[in-house]
This record gives structure tokens, C-alpha cells and sequence, in this order.
């Protein structure tokens, strides 16, 4: 079975209790991976991981500080994949539930060639109409997007979608949610489970990235978010011509 790490804050105690509970109730081999405290960084760290630079040109308001330790938090994973000697890692947020299929599911992911993708969504949206399909297991698929979904919560990582991520993804501009529907900018192979094997928990709504309250926008942010959807779409519906095909990963698996 391909390791389990679920991120988690030092302060969450009853997170941790519960996330544990659930891994150990479906088998999983599993890892506590601390996440990361924006606040307690140094400066040469943060300067590192983080550039507001880059963040004006590509997001339309500053990130928190709980969106930058979440995204630090996961760029933390792909370090942790690349110190082990382990073809894959599952990565969870501690807020998640997951399926009782969600053994079967990776224990078929793991059978995968891992260079043959570099992240696998564990998350699905209602309703998900993907640009292509191929049985993953009897019940779930393995699907290419039309729009990579943006939740971050759960998802399979091969080294090399780690060593993409840390290549190109530090510094960071966006939130982790919204980065990765980029796949193109770090040429990363992003599939999909349908239906998915990781929804949000019960205590997702207070979410520990806002700590200290949500945001609110402009009507100057809203116009660079309204703009930055514009140029998503036309440049998702340009770069999805080179998506890996599920079906393809499938075949080379079973050969």
C-alpha cells in the first residue's frame, strides 16, 4: 500500500485524534506530517516560498497567512515523497472523510506506472463530465479533466509531480487550491477519481487557513478575478490537447 500523510497543524488536536481514527478504521499505513505555521517562519523561508510579486500578477488579493502555510504545508509533502524511497504518496488534509472504497482505490493507483502521472485527484465535484475515461475499479474511474477541480484535500503524488511541484511552485503566488488547476505552467499530469474517495469532514468549515477571518474583495479584486476566470478558460481549453489519457496509463499498467 502507497504511504498515507495527512497534514496537520500542532494546534489541532482533535483533528489528529480523529483523522487517526479513520486511517487506522480503513487499514491505511499512514503519517503525521506537521503542517506548517506561517507565523513562525523566518524571514529567509517565507521570502523562499512566498513572493507578493508574483501573487499581484496572478491572484487578485494577497494570500493569508494560513493559505501560505497550507501551501508551504504541501510543498512539505512533495520534500517528504522525495527524502523516501516510495514510487507515490497520498497526501490528505486533516478535515477530510474518506470512502470505504477508498483502500480498494489506491490500492489500484499504486498499480499504476508512476511515471505515467504525476497527480491523481482524490476529490471529485457532483456531477464531474470529464474530457476522458477508463474503469479504475469496478465502482470508480480514472478520468482526464476538462477543468482540473481546485480542491487540494486528498490527492496521490508521484515523484515526479513532487519534483515539478518544487521546481515550479517556489516561490508561490496563488493558493494551493487554485495553483494546481495550472497544470500546464509545471507540466503536470493531473487525473482524477470519479466518484471520489475524500470528501469534506464535518469541521471543514473552520478551516484553520482562516484563522484570523476571511477576506473580503474589491470591486477592483473582483475585476482581476473576473479577468484572471476569462484568461483560465482560454488557456485551459488550449493546453488540454497535450493531457495524459487515463485509458493509455491504464493499458501500460495491465501490460
Amino acid at each position: 500500500m502507497l504511504p498515507v500523510v495527512y497534514i496537520n497543524l500542532d494546534r489541532d488536536a482533535q483533528r489528529r485524534q480523529a483523522m487517526e481514527a479513520m486511517l487506522r478504521r480503513h487499514g491505511l499505513p499512514f503519517e503525521r506530517l506537521p503542517a506548517v505555521a506561517w507565523a513562525v517562519l523566518d524571514e529567509a523561508s517565507r521570502t523562499r516560498l512566498y513572493d507578493p510579486a508574483l501573487n499581484q500578477r496572478q491572484f487578485d488579493r494577497p494570500l493569508v497567512d494560513g493559505e501560505k502555510g497550507c501551501y508551504a504545508s504541501h510543498l512539505k509533502a512533495c520534500e517528504h515523497l522525495l527524502a523516501s524511497t516510495a514510487p507515490a504518496l497520498i497526501v490528505l488534509e486533516d478535515d477530510v472523510e474518506l470512502s470505504d472504497a477508498v483502500a480498494d482505490v489506491l490500492a489500484a493507483i499504486e498499480a499504476l506506472p508512476p511515471e505515467g502521472w504525476d497527480v491523481i485527484k482524490l476529490y471529485s465535484r457532483r456531477n464531474e463530465r470529464p474530457a476522458a475515461a477508463t474503469p479504475l475499479t469496478g465502482a470508480h474511474q480514472l478520468v482526464a479533466y476538462r477543468r482540473v477541480p481546485s480542491m487540494s484535500n486528498g490527492y496521490a503524488l508521484s515523484r515526479t509531480g513532487a519534483a515539478k511541484l518544487l521546481q515550479h511552485r517556489r516561490p508561490f503566488g496563488r493558493p494551493v487550491d487554485v495553483d494546481v488547476r495550472y497544470w500546464w505552467e509545471a507540466d503536470l499530469r493531473v487525473l482524477g477519481v470519479v466518484p471520489g474517495v475524500v470528501t469534506l469532514g464535518a469541521g471543514s468549515e473552520a478551516s484553520s487557513i482562516w484563522h484570523g477571518g476571511r477576506p473580503g474583495r474589491t470591486w477592483a479584486g473582483r475585476w482581476r478575478r473576473w479577468s484572471a476566470q476569462l484568461d483560465y478558460s482560454l488557456r485551459n481549453a488550449w493546453h488540454r490537447r497535450r493531457q495524459v489519457l487515463p485509458a493509455e496509463l491504464a493499458r501500460r499498467s495491465q501490460g
